[in-house]
């Protein structure tokens, strides 16, 4: 068997537990009380993350934040020798507006924002030197069936 395949199984695994695990919690009522549709966000976010994993991503952030700057980004990760700054819009099902079409003007300006706020920990000569991408992730967690996915690499500039 091979490498890519072992890691692969390995993000597999990773994923049954945590999903196995949200279940439990939620059966024990240990999860946090929280708005419906931020729970269908949150499981979103879970579900892009190994997806993006089987992907080659390394995330190296979820739902970073900072207090200069009002938002958040849900995930952050290296692709390709590429920044990506990642945000993660999930559906419960397929509308006729797409999910990717909720990341607005105002949402990618917040988005450049926060990254510039992520930069500014490096060192400037390294800044002015990475390569920097804002990717979307749409999650369509329909009931009763696998998640599906959309990835737009370099969605906005």
């Amino acid at each position: 068997m091979g490498v890519a395949r072992l890691a692969i199984l390995r993000i597999d695994a990773q994923q049954w537990a945590v999903r196995r695990l949200d279940r439990l919690a939620r059966r024990l009522g240990r999860r946090p009380a929280v708005a419906a549709h931020l729970v269908t966000g949150l499981d979103g976010e879970m579900e892009a993350f190994f997806h993006l994993r089987r992907l080659g991503y390394t995330v190296v952030a979820r739902r970073w934040k900072t207090q200069k700057v009002r938002g958040d980004i849900d995930l952050i990760a290296w692709h390709d020798g590429w920044l990506c700054f990642i945000e993660v819009k999930t559906r419960t099902r397929r509308d006729a507006i797409p999910a990717e079409f909720a990341v607005d003007r105002d949402k990618q300006q917040m988005l450049k924002r926060m990254a510039g706020a992520y930069l500014r920990r490096f060192p400037e000569q390294e800044r002015s030197t990475l390569p920097v991408r804002f990717d979307v992730v749409s999650v369509y967690l329909a009931e009763g069936s696998a998640a599906e996915f959309e990835v737009f690499p370099g969605a906005f500039d």
